[in-house]
């Protein structure tokens, strides 16, 4: 990772919480090449989020990330019909207990969705719920899956659209190709002659 983003000499990465750490690297190895060397040749990359701060999805059945391996994700071109199958399957326990009590981690978890795709008010009622423990799970999952078809609804349309030209995909691709090719060339032409090789 570090070397895709060094080739291109990135100042900004997208990335989500779970990339701090390739990021960190990623800036430790522009700033050791640049201090050996007494240059300024590699910006030392900063992460890039869409919002004032990095998010983690949490994975449907509890676990702390959602992932496509672990089995526990939903798809950017899952339908509204499967979306609210699996947030219904998503992972609860026995509801709050005591009042204004801390929320267990697959519980949090659910409120991490609503709080990234529903609104503060929304979020707010629910909140309100489980502190005074009236929270019915039932009544939660069926709202984060409403709100949660209405976010990637959208998303999902504009894959169906990408996806059905297959001509405009691969030109991109192409184009795409060229242009990092040439990037990541200039990038090492200048890094052999920094350090001193024959070009």
């Amino acid at each position: 990772m570090a070397a895709d983003i060094l080739q291109h000499r990135a100042a900004k990465v997208p990335v989500g919480k779970d990339q701090e750490q390739n990021m960190e690297m990623a800036r430790k190895c522009a700033r050791r090449f640049n201090n050996i060397y007494g240059v300024e040749f590699f910006p030392e990359p900063q992460n890039f989020y869409f919002s004032d701060k990095a998010v983690k999805i949490p994975g449907l059945d509890g676990s702390g990330k959602m992932g496509k391996s672990e089995g526990n994700c939903i798809y950017l071109r899952d339908d509204d019909k499967t979306i609210r199958k699996k947030v219904m399957k998503a992972v609860t326990d026995n509801g709050p207990q005591a009042p204004n009590s801390p929320r267990p981690e697959v519980i949090e978890n659910l409120f991490t969705f609503l709080r990234i795709v529903s609104a503060p008010d929304v979020y707010d009622h629910f909140d309100a719920q489980w502190n005074d423990c009236t929270l019915r799970y039932g009544d939660l999952k069926k709202q984060i899956a409403e709100d949660l078809c209405a976010v990637i609804a959208p998303i999902r349309e504009k894959i169906e659209a990408y996806s059905a030209d297959v001509e405009m995909l691969d030109r991109v691709a192409r184009r795409g190709a060229e242009v990092a090719r040439q990037s990541a060339r200039e990038t090492l032409n200048e890094v052999r002659k920094i350090i001193g090789f024959r070009i």
